[in-house]
């Protein structure tokens, strides 16, 4: 049976086809303008709690919608067609070359990531050669508060943008205070790693990448099993740090 539209506002109620269903939860997600519940998206979309689950399952397979915390927003494909997605389209573009020789050099995952909606998202992913992997995955999303890329996204966003996320995960004034130091040793260093933060047994390191006038475009990531990384942590940070730079010198360069 056909839904109707809820939102018309002076009009009759537009019947709406079952294929148009997706659509409805994708543009009801873009208006959002933040990640919102299931409850929020039965209201904006008026479909059944049923419904509107079928529809999500579909969209997050598909990478239109990812889910963290029980709140949905748009995922990284959806953000692809988007206009403001520019950027990261020619980062990917860019560093997909780099990319590959970094795994083939490392034997090791390569991953790139954004910051969406104060989430570190993997947007590209090449994956180790080896049987024994990182269960990272392109689409999934990350808190930016443990781990390499999210501490690295964190560290190089504009100090405004980066204090209203200390104060949502750390309201303890000397928790935020060390954690900015912790993001200013970060910035000093130029790359930031991490063990078992975020999934146990896996160390990774994580660069920076910026557009030609220094804005944060992301992160360029090496990851590897904790048990493979043990005593070559140093060279795959030089390894990684030498990719981001060309990397960063094709993107400031194009």
């Amino acid at each position: 049976m056909p839904t109707t539209q809820p939102e018309a506002q002076n009009h009759a109620p537009v019947p709406v086809s079952s294929h148009e269903r997706v659509l409805m939860v994708l543009m009801a997600l873009a208006q959002a303008g933040k990640p919102i519940s299931a409850a929020d998206l039965i209201k904006k979309t008026g479909l059944a709690k049923s419904t509107l689950y079928r529809q999500l399952s579909i969209l997050k397979r598909w990478g239109f919608v990812f889910e963290s915390n029980n709140l949905y927003a748009p995922g990284p494909v959806s953000l692809q067609l988007a206009l403001g997605f520019d950027e990261a389209s020619l980062l990917t573009q860019y560093a997909k070359q780099d990319m590959q020789k970094l795994a083939d050099q490392s034997h090791e995952s390569v991953a790139i990531s954004i910051v969406m909606h104060q989430q570190a998202v993997c947007i590209e992913m090449i994956e180790s050669s080896h049987s024994l992997r990182c269960s990272f995955e392109k689409g999934r999303s990350v808190p930016l508060r443990e781990g390499a890329t999210a501490k690295c996204l964190l560290a190089h966003l504009p100090e405004p943008q980066q204090d209203i996320i200390l104060q949502a995960d750390f309201p303890d004034a000397s928790q935020q205070l060390a954690r900015k130091q912790l993001l200013q040793d970060i910035r000093t260093q130029g790359y930031a790693c991490s063990e078992s933060e975020v999934d146990p047994g896996v160390w990774g390191v994580s660069v920076p990448l910026f557009s030609r006038n220094r804005y944060l475009l992301g992160t360029l990531t090496l990851m590897a099993p904790s048990i493979r990384a043990t005593g070559k942590e140093n060279s795959f940070v030089q390894m990684t740090l030498i990719t981001a730079a060309r990397i960063n010198y094709q993107l400031q360069n194009r």
